[in-house]
């Protein structure tokens, strides 16, 4: 989920400023050969290809004067300390929805161009998009990756960020809140990119998680996955995270605020076609949405042109009335899938979480925001390793652009064992 209206063709032109500044910016910064350099293969179908170089002057830009006019959020970087070299990794997956149907996914690694061979890593996981290629492996496309990486790999970390199924090079549809393929492409790209910096002769440190907005969501449905597998994450953080789907629609629907943001309409439209085809729920959308609405439903999920103004903003025209029942809503198809698998915080959490909400923000309430640590501090004396930490008045980008500082500050002082 990101900020603000996201009907694809008003992001795309709230981006294209910033986007253009990446592209202009990183054209002078890519040689002719990394742009036609091939893919290297590693083993298991994993390879990787390098994509660019973003100097110290490329970075700083990013700090200073990128990010805080898309963002909105105006504060102090340091001046990176090192190049970053960026790298797209394809890599083999599955689909658990879908029986395990083996898939090829993509992200991107940015590992900091310096003499070091152990860097600490994060994996960073990333919001709603519009765009196909507006993710991580493409760089110049993605803002808030451009900001991670600023943030991060310009100070000696590996970053990394899995596309999502669906997303990047992927062929497969999206999967928008579908929490199991989520969890296994970010799981898959952990050890995809371990595998690449072992053919690198790196060693990547102490593990860390870092998403925004949808990826806020992602980033808790991960850990849960390592925590599983007993894999050691040292910290994981987020920014408006909506760590239950269920909850966080039926406040559109039902408790809706005077600043909820317009552009909540494609929430629903990403989730009902997604569920639908990573489900097997036939028809699943076509329930939910109204007929006047459907068909630019369709073509935004599927990426294809469409008028902002084709997609109802007002949820009235946009779902079929029955919806507007919570008992309805709740015992429908779509509603059960909602509740029943998309919550990424009810579980015994056993690493140090933070998660920063924003008290403007147009999609995530504030008691939204706290959710989580609510959650874990009411079992018995209370699960006191996960915070809520306010950023402030901030809106959605704002919480992010606030937070990820303080996330490098925090992440840096945890320990690398």
């Amino acid at each position: 989920m990101k900020r603000p209206n996201l009907s694809p063709r008003p992001f795309r032109a709230l981006a294209a400023r910033f986007v253009a500044a990446l592209v202009l910016t990183a054209a002078a910064a890519l040689p002719a050969a990394a742009q036609e350099h091939g893919r290297i293969e590693v083993g298991s179908g994993v390879s990787y290809q390098a994509i660019g170089r973003w100097d110290t002057a490329r970075l700083d830009s990013v700090a200073s004067t990128e990010a805080p006019t898309f963002f909105g959020i105006d504060s102090a970087a340091p001046p990176a300390r090192n190049a970053v070299k960026l790298y797209r990794v394809t890599y083999p997956s599955v689909v658990p929805e879908r029986g395990n149907r083996p898939i090829v996914a993509t992200g991107l690694l940015a590992i900091p161009d310096t003499d070091a061979t152990r860097f600490p890593l994060l994996s960073y996981q990333h919001g709603t998009v519009y765009g196909k290629q507006q993710v991580p492996s493409f760089p110049d496309q993605s803002p808030e990756t451009a900001l991670a990486l600023a943030r991060f790999a310009a100070q000696g970390y590996i970053v990394i960020g899995a596309d999502y199924f669906g997303m990047g090079s992927s062929t497969e549809p999206e999967g928008y809140l579908v929490k199991e393929s989520h969890q296994q492409a970010t799981f898959d790209m952990i050890s995809a990119s371990r595998a690449v910096l072992a053919h690198l002769k790196l060693t990547a440190g102490k593990l860390v998680l870092g998403g925004w907005s949808q990826g806020g969501f992602v980033t808790m449905a991960l850990l849960e996955k390592l925590e599983s597998a007993g894999v050691k994450v040292a910290g994981a953080a987020t920014a408006s995270a909506p760590v239950d789907g269920f909850l966080c629609l039926n406040g559109f629907l039902f408790f809706p605020r005077a600043n909820d943001a317009n552009w909540v309409n494609s929430l629903f439209v990403l989730t009902a076609f997604s569920f639908e085809n990573y489900y097997g729920v036939p028809g699943l959308a076509r329930s939910l949405l109204t007929t006047e609405a459907y068909e630019a439903g369709r073509k935004i999920y599927e990426r294809e042109p469409v008028e902002a103004a084709d997609l109802p903003t007002d949820l009235h025209k946009l779902i079929q009335p029955d919806y507007f029942d919570p008992q309805f809503f709740a015992a429908s198809a779509y509603g059960r899938i909602l509740k029943e698998r998309t919550n990424a915080y009810r579980w015994v959490i056993t690493t140090p979480v933070r998660n920063y909400y924003g008290e403007d923000d147009e999609v995530i309430a504030t008691d939204f925001g706290k959710l989580a640590a609510s959650y874990q501090h009411a079992m018995g004396a209370g699960n006191s390793r996960v915070e809520a930490i306010s950023t402030g008045k901030t809106n959605h980008r704002g919480t992010y652009a606030t937070a990820i500082p303080e996330w490098k500050a925090w992440f840096d002082s945890l320990p690398d064992d």
